[in-house]
């Protein structure tokens, strides 16, 4: 589970892995929440982005705000690699958090 008192940077993908979505949030829990319900922006929506695949904590805003901006430049593989290093199998981290 995220520690509930920090900013999260967050990466989605859909079934296929085939898009990335990187997004920075002050609740992960509820952010994610609204992603799988339909509810977190056009792009998730459209692309079905509703997988959290890696999410880092940070206590202040504006660290989590200068990596999201970071992270929204790599390329493809660079995030691959990342989201590989903590979730191998790249499994929806958050699955079980709403049973």
């Amino acid at each position: 589970m995220p520690k509930l008192t920090s900013y999260s940077v967050y990466m989605l993908s859909n079934v296929h892995r085939s898009v990335f979505y990187v997004g920075v949030t002050s609740d992960l829990m509820r952010r994610i929440w609204q992603h799988k319900s339909g509810e977190g922006g056009k792009f998730t929506s459209s692309y079905k982005c509703h997988l959290l695949l890696y999410y880092e904590a940070y206590a202040h805003i504006s660290r989590a705000i200068e990596r999201e901006k970071n992270l929204k430049n790599w390329h493809r593989e660079w995030k691959i690699n990342l989201i590989k290093q903590e979730n191998p199998e790249m499994k929806d981290l958050a699955a079980d958090w709403y049973n």
